[in-house]
């Protein structure tokens, strides 16, 4: 075989055209609904679409927004660096979606929230919401510099830019992006957005396996290099990926992204029904699979077109992630507007995620700090305070970019994250739900009991990475590469060596708690939030009956038809079930759960229509509108049934 030589091409004309085209249209969408929808100025149609989309597109947003560069460009080369096993996370996907559609969509679709956080202080307290509003802070600045890494780590390697230009040209470009239209305009994007990325895996798909000489070629080239050993069910939790870590933890990770997520929460309910929401999740079921599959396909296409010379290990391209743009710049450089297409499929999508993320935390913090904090404050006021903290949640976002360069492989940093974070929260929201005698000193123990445990392992494995003995790295060859330099000799077709100390040298923290696959970090803070927040609630008392609204709780039992009336009533602890027979094609957004006789909400009734009150209070200002306070308003108490002028 011929010696392979370094150099690749570069971005060429047409590259930049395709690129920046697909810019264009994508923010182009944004700017259309925002001119569009710009006399909708009610807080129903900004944050939840005036809740009139259809499953499609919102199944295609879900999709885009969770599978954006780091799915693009991370998972390509974890399956080049440590086989084929990736695929088994399609299992964990689909109990992550059944779980999400049948337990925890209908309590929040039901309830009227705009935010999951209203949840939790309809069902515990202030307290409780203001510490998960943290959590999910802290989380979503992590995960979103580690996002806008991503592209940047791409465009540096195909165009030459600066990584650390990139880095903040992404950051302003996704804090000018999020002042556009409302959720509609982020839905169209994301939907477009897909459909670029799957055509994007699909090119280097095509070309890849051509150039690799057939798909047949590929596989036989995989299963040599021990890339196809997909199912290993070692159980021990200290092995990165075994069939038990992906399917186990890998579902509890992505649970805690779907299920009690605000950015998925918020696509939901902007559907008109709780059907179509339903829909949604299991047609973006489908998305996932496909996107996962391309992935997977992908690198192990790479693999076969690198196994006699390693990119990285030759000193080709400075980091792992940077493998896919060589790849792809390699056997589409001769191809005007490809590459464009691939680094476009990488670059829209973030600014998608990025700005939702941006606006997000913007939305949480006006909620749930400064409208509690100052109350009387003006529209004007509130438009200047929202779009200030957009752009201080851009730069921190930007800013963790930085940091996000040494956190290693993007695909392990971001799922990290979302699982130190993600755990705890749902845990949180499991006790909420599943438990109807948990109480708000109950919840707030388990909470930080979940962080800790969750941050402690987390934190420790940054700072003391496993050993290869539980990474299992496959080996890499180098044997047919121009090596850059002599003493790149050393790197042959050899397993790859990582300079870790040796074992004997690390504590038994390090080998042990610290060791553990970075999948089960959110099975450790839910486990640790669900038996904590069990405990805690157990040494002070359970909930009151009375006090617990049914329709923000759905116990187990719920799930399972043939459960009899007296398990249904132990399960929910005294709670009133007696659930009328409600049409939600036909309901009010946020009414489904006020058909309880015991259920004491108040709701505003504006020109005839029922809305949920909690659903308007303070989310005009938090959008920057003005209500529409055209012609009388009352206010009914469903208890009393009097009015209120």
């Amino acid at each position: 075989m011929a010696f392979q030589d370094q150099s690749v091409g570069t971005f060429q004309a047409w590259d930049y055209v395709v690129f920046t085209c697909l810019f264009v249209v994508s923010s182009g969408i944004g700017v259309f609904f925002a001119v569009k929808e710009r006399k909708k100025v009610s807080s129903r149609e900004f944050l939840v679409g005036g809740r009139e989309m259809t499953c499609g597109p919102v199944a295609l947003s879900l999709t885009a927004s969770f599978m954006s560069a780091v799915t693009v460009i991370g998972t390509p080369s974890d399956v080049y660096r440590f086989g084929a096993s990736y695929v088994v996370f399609g299992i964990a996907y689909t109990f992550m979606v059944i779980l999400t559609a049948e337990l925890f969509l209908p309590v929040f679709y039901r309830s009227g929230i705009t935010s999951t956080y209203e949840y939790l202080e309809m069902r515990f307290c202030k307290v409780v919401r203001g510490a998960a509003t943290l959590i999910y802070m802290v989380q979503t600045i992590l995960y979103t510099g580690v996002v806008v890494y991503a592209p940047a780590l791409a465009l540096n390697q195909v165009t030459k830019f600066d990584l650390w230009g990139s880095i903040i040209a992404t950051g302003v470009v996704c804090t000018f992006y999020c002042t556009l239209g409302g959720l509609k305009a982020v839905v169209w994007s994301d939907a477009f957005q897909m459909v670029v990325m799957v055509v994007g895996f699909l090119t280097v798909l095509v070309q890849g396996s051509d150039r690799s000489g057939g798909i047949v070629a590929v596989w036989k080239t995989a299963q040599a290099g021990d890339r196809l050993n997909v199912f290993d069910f070692d159980p021990s939790p200290l092995r990165r990926h075994t069939f038990w870590t992906l399917t186990i933890g890998g579902m509890f990770t992505w649970l805690g992204i779907y299920g009690v997520n605000q950015s998925t929460i918020q696509r939901c309910i902007s559907c008109r029904t709780e059907n179509h929401a339903r829909w949604a999740l299991y047609l973006n079921l489908v998305g996932l699979w496909m996107i996962l599959f391309c992935a997977v396909v992908s690198g192990l296409i790479m693999y076969a077109f690198y196994s006699h010379c390693d990119p990285w290990t030759a000193g080709y391209v400075s980091a792992p992630d940077q493998l896919m743009p060589y790849f792809v710049l390699d056997i589409l450089g001769s191809f005007p507007g490809l590459p464009g297409l691939f680094v476009a499929c990488a670059f829209s999508g973030t600014l998608s995620t990025v700005a939702a993320s941006i606006n997000a935390l913007a939305t949480v913090t006006y909620e749930g700090f400064v409208s509690q904090c100052c109350r009387d404050i003006s529209s004007r006021a509130a438009t200047w305070i929202s779009k200030a903290l957009c752009v201080v949640f851009g730069v921190a976002c930007t800013s963790m970019a930085v940091a996000a360069s040494s956190m290693g492989a993007i695909v392990q940093a971001a799922l990290s994250i979302h699982g130190m974070c993600g755990g705890p929260m749902l845990g949180l929201f499991s006790l909420g739900i599943l438990f109807p005698f948990i109480n708000s000193k109950g919840a707030i123990g388990g909470l930080m009991l979940g962080a800790t445990l969750s941050f402690w392992v987390g934190g420790g494995a940054f700072i003391h990475p496993a050993s290869p003995n539980y990474t299992h790295p496959l080996p890499l060859s180098t044997e047919n590469c121009t090596l850059l330099n002599t003493t790149a000799a050393a790197f042959t077709p050899t397993p790859l060596l990582l300079s870790t100390p040796d074992s004997s040298e690390r504590s038994v923290l390090a080998e042990s708690w610290y060791s553990m696959s970075y999948l089960y970090y959110s099975t450790v803070g839910f486990l640790a939030t669900v038996l904590g927040g069990l405990l805690f609630t157990l040494l002070t008392g359970p909930s009151k009956p009375q006090e617990v609204k049914p329709g923000l709780i759905r116990p187990v039992c719920d799930l399972f038809c043939f459960c009899s009336e007296k398990y249904r009533h132990f399960c929910w602890c005294g709670v009133n079930h007696a659930e009328e027979k409600v049409d939600l094609d036909a309901m009010e957004f946020g009414t489904a759960w006020e058909n309880y006789p015991d259920q004491d909400k108040i709701t505003k009734s504006t020109n005839g229509k029922k809305q949920s009150y909690t659903l308007q209070d303070e989310a005009y200002t938090n959008a920057a509108f003005v209500p529409d306070t055209s012609g009388p308003i009352s206010v009914r108490n469903v208890t009393t049934g009097k009015n209120i002028q």
